[in-house]
């Protein structure tokens, strides 16, 4: 066996750890992009896809995902992250091509689909495949990093998302942008010139809406070969010797558990059901956040016309490169690897931002020179929560699942934590849904205020239950010396 710590890695064995989760990460960005790319295809489809319609297909997709946890996860752990990863991958690219294939068809070959039905069946099966991605990476990463440097994968890890979600609606956008049947007559620049120029778009004379599914499953297709040469579950698959991670066992042997006592072990551990309960309200603080503040700019009428909301996939890359690099490294460095107190600082955090989001939009309007004004303490609020919740994120479902769950049953913790994720963010939706203004008093902000009254007290929630495991660290790492500083591979 190798020495334990960490900072006995060889340059070399840091290189294969590097070809190893690179691909990887970007494979599961690639995989948010060909995610919420039915988000970005809405906007283009006009009336081919109702709002209603968008509605239903979106909530089937994402009860397939919840539920699909439950089925990927113990097969996870059977059969390994990386043939789980890439089934994941190959999966949501078939499903991609398939929906980009439905529209084509439509336009060129005269099918006469039913369109929502189809979608409906097409995007849920994408969803199910996506839901093997967090998971897989996660039980790769296991074997790969001991619990004293996984603060530095989580900050992979919460960069990877941020990508993911840059990738989803920035480089989402753009392809709709170049792929308008006037692209081709406009000064296009940017990332919209870039794909116009590399897929020879906006030039049939027709909205070609199929590229939106058909770009996100190229990428993904070009990640699952590198993947198939270089993803290895385990150091000793690669040719490195395995060593002892230094983290905690679901199971008292170590040894992987059926699904039923897996679920009843993961809910009545003194850990993991407060990384549960904390990672509820980040399911309601990311969403509320994330997809309910560009609804907030939109029907109030400051979108386009605000940096922060008119370049949002870019504000939420640059939230979370901060705050998964702030909080891997002072996770690792100054907390001895211990999760919870950068998880109470941001949820400290995320309540100061809420207060601020409720505070703030009141005074969002137009002066008399029809300026907007008001705008940067809600937007600045919004940036933080999303900063904040996006690394809370990534060191709870991405680390502290594998601290205390163990490699064996890496798969099942992720799996059950991830689906407790969008139960809080089904509870927004529905919630919010209902709190905010429709109609004309939808475009007073001063409505809006029900909206983060509704978040702060699953702020402070998350706060209270980070306090309740302050101190907890695995067994296997308590004792040891601190590790030096490494590089981030």
């Amino acid at each position: 066996m190798a020495s334990d710590l960490p900072f006995n890695h060889s340059n070399a064995f840091r290189m294969r750890r590097l070809l190893n989760w690179l691909p990887m990460g970007f494979a599961y960005a690639f995989m948010y992009m060909g995610r919420y790319n039915l988000t970005v295809a809405k906007s283009a489809l006009g009336d081919l896809m109702t709002k209603a319609d968008f509605g239903t297909i979106f909530m089937v997709g994402a009860i397939t995902y919840g539920v699909s946890f439950l089925i990927n996860g113990p097969f996870i752990d059977k059969f390994g992250g990386r043939r789980g990863m890439l089934i994941g991958v190959a999966g949501s690219i078939v499903a991609n091509a398939l929906m980009g294939a439905a529209l084509y068809g439509v336009v060129h070959w005269g099918w006469d689909l039913p369109i929502i039905p189809v979608f409906t069946v097409l995007y849920a099966i994408n969803m199910y495949f996506q839901s093997f991605g967090a998971v897989a990476i996660v039980t790769v990463k296991a074997p790969w990093f001991h619990v004293r440097e996984r603060g530095t994968f989580s900050t992979i890890f919460g960069t990877i998302i941020s990508a993911g979600i840059y990738f989803a609606f920035d480089w989402g956008f753009a392809v709709v942008k170049a792929t308008r049947a006037g692209a081709a007559d406009e000064e296009l620049s940017g990332i919209p010139a870039m794909f116009a120029s590399i897929f020879g778009l906006g030039q049939s004379g027709v909205d070609e809406n199929w590229m939106i599914f058909f770009i996100p499953a190229l990428l993904m297709a070009a990640m699952w070969v590198i993947m198939a040469m270089y993803l290895r579950n385990s150091p000793g698959e690669a040719g490195y010797d395995d060593f002892n991670t230094g983290e905690a066992a679901l199971s008292g042997d170590g040894e992987r558990l059926p699904v039923k006592v897996a679920i009843t072990k993961i809910l009545s551990h003194p850990v993991l059901r407060f990384v549960c309960l904390i990672e509820f309200c980040s399911g309601i603080l990311r969403n509320g956040i994330m997809h309910w503040y560009t609804f907030f700019g939109k029907e109030v009428g400051f979108y386009g016309d605000f940096a922060i909301t008119e370049h949002w996939g870019l504000s939420l890359l640059i939230c979370g490169l901060i705050g998964a690099n702030a909080t891997g490294w002072v996770s690792d460095h100054l907390f001895q690897s211990r999760r919870a107190p950068m998880c109470a600082i941001l949820y400290g955090l995320m309540a100061v931002g809420a207060v601020a989001l409720w505070i703030g939009i009141p005074e969002v309007g137009k002066n008399e020179a029809g300026e907007w004004t008001g705008l940067w303490l809600p937007g600045m609020a919004a940036m933080v929560i999303s900063m904040a919740v996006i690394a809370v994120h990534g060191i709870l479902s991405g680390t502290a699942t594998t601290d205390f769950g163990g490699t064996k049953n890496a798969g099942i913790v992720v799996g059950i934590v991830d689906g407790i994720v969008y139960l809080g963010t089904g509870l927004q939706s529905i919630v919010i849904g209902a709190l905010v203004p429709t109609g004309e008093a939808a475009n007073q902000a001063s409505n809006w205020w029900m909206w983060p009254a509704f978040l702060l007290p699953f702020a402070v929630l998350g706060f209270l239950f980070t306090l309740k495991i302050w101190n907890a660290l695995p067994d296997g790492a308590k004792g040891e010396k601190d590790p030096e500083p490494s590089p981030s591979t």
